[in-house]
C-alpha cells in the first residue's frame, strides 16, 4: 500500500472512529474509576497501567458493533471496560511468565513491583472484571465471558507446554492462537448481540467476525516480531523466539530449511538464546523460504473470512468502520 493510500485510509478511519469517540472516552473513565481503591498499591499500579495507554482495540470493536446494531445505552461502555480488564489481566500474567521488562515501551509491572504483587494484580483484574459483568445482571454475557476466560487460560497452559519446542505443529499453533487471542475478540463482538436481543445466527456471525479478526491480529503480531524495530514495537526483534515461542513464520520455514538450519532454530528456541546464529540471520532465513509473505497471505485469508461474516448486516458507517478495521490490522506496524 502506497503512503498516500495509507494516509487516506488513516483519515477515513479517524472520521469513522469519531462515531464511538465519546463512548470510548467513557470506557477510559470506567477503567480509571474501577482502579480506585483504599489500597494505595492498587491505585498506583492502575495509574501505571492506564498511563501506558494501549490501542483499546477490543472495547472499540465492541462499541462499533453496538453502534452497527443501533444499541443506545451505557451497558456497552461497561462491557468495554470489562473486556479491557480481562485483556490487561492476560498481559500482566504474560509478563511474569515471559519475564518481560518492558510493556508498551514502559517498565513492566513485574519489574517495577515484583512477581508476587503482579500475580495478585492479574487476579484482581480478572475478578474485578467478572464482578463488573455480574453487576450488569446478564447471565448469558457472564457465561460467555467466563467461558472465554477459561479458554484463554487453557491457551496459556498449552503455550507453556509447547514453549521451547520447534516441533510444534501448525494445528497446535492455531489452537493456541484461537484460545489465547481470538476468542476474546470474538466475545467482544458478540456481546452487543445480547444487548439488542439479536437472533442466534446473527450473534454467531458477529463472533466469527471477531474471532477471525483476532487470528489475523495475532498473525500480524508474529510478523512484526520479525519485521519491526525496538523503537516502533517497544521490544527487540525476535523477542518471541528468545522467549521460546516458535510462531507461524518459523513453523512455515522449518520444513523448507536444511537440517543444520532446523537444528540451530531448535537450539535457539530450547535454550532461549541466540546460540550459533544471530537475530538478523534468523530473519534472513524466514525471508529466504518466503515464510513472511506466506504468513501475511494467511492473515489476509482470515481478514476475508471476517469480512464475509459482516455480510448479513445492513450497510452503515459503523459497519464500514468494522470493515476498515481489518485493513488496519493487516497494515499496522505496532
Amino acid at each position: 500500500m502506497t503512503s498516500p493510500q495509507l494516509n487516506e485510509q488513516v483519515s477515513r478511519a479517524e472520521r469513522l472512529i469519531d462515531l464511538i469517540a465519546p463512548k470510548l472516552q467513557l470506557v477510559e473513565e470506567e477503567l480509571r474509576r474501577n482502579f480506585q481503591s483504599n489500597i494505595q498499591t492498587i491505585h498506583d499500579v492502575g495509574e501505571h497501567i492506564l498511563g501506558g495507554g494501549g490501542k483499546r482495540l477490543r472495547p472499540a470493536l465492541l462499541l462499533l458493533v453496538s453502534r452497527m446494531l443501533r444499541y443506545e445505552g451505557y451497558r456497552d461502555v461497561v462491557y468495554g471496560a470489562v473486556i479491557e480488564f480481562i485483556h490487561t489481566a492476560t498481559l500482566v500474567h504474560d509478563d511474569i511468565i515471559d519475564e518481560a521488562a518492558i510493556r508498551r515501551g514502559r517498565t513492566s509491572i513485574n519489574y517495577r513491583w515484583g512477581n508476587n504483587l503482579t500475580v495478585l494484580v492479574g487476579d484482581y483484574l480478572y475478578t474485578h472484571s467478572m464482578n463488573l459483568a455480574l453487576a450488569e445482571g446478564n447471565l448469558e454475557i457472564l457465561r460467555l465471558l467466563s467461558n472465554v476466560t477459561i479458554r484463554m487460560i487453557e491457551g496459556e497452559i498449552l503455550g507453556l507446554e509447547q514453549n521451547g519446542r520447534a516441533d510444534l505443529t501448525i494445528d497446535d499453533y492455531f489452537e493456541i492462537v484461537g484460545r489465547k487471542t481470538a476468542a476474546l475478540f470474538g466475545a467482544c463482538c458478540r456481546i452487543p448481540a445480547y444487548l439488542v436481543d439479536l437472533p442466534e445466527s446473527s450473534a454467531a456471525s458477529l463472533f466469527n467476525y471477531g474471532f477471525n479478526l483476532g487470528v489475523c491480529f495475532q498473525l500480524i503480531d508474529d510478523l512484526l516480531d520479525f519485521t519491526s524495530s525496538t523503537e516502533v514495537l517497544g521490544k527487540p526483534a525476535l523477542s518471541d523466539l528468545k522467549e521460546g515461542k516458535v510462531t507461524l513464520p518459523l513453523l512455515l520455514a522449518m520444513p523448507r530449511a536444511t537440517d543444520a538450519e532446523r537444528k540451530t532454530i531448535a537450539r535457539v528456541a530450547s535454550n532461549k538464546s541466540f546460540d550459533g546464529i544471530t537475530a538478523p540471520e534468523v530473519i534472513d532465513l524466514v525471508r529466504k523460504y518466503d515464510a513472511l509473505d506466506e504468513t501475511r497471505a494467511i492473515a489476509r485469508d482470515y481478514a476475508s473470512r471476517a469480512r464475509f461474516a459482516l455480510k448479513p448486516f445492513a450497510d452503515s458507517p459503523a459497519k464500514e468502520a468494522l470493515d476498515l478495521a481489518l485493513d488496519f490490522v493487516l497494515e499496522r506496524d505496532r
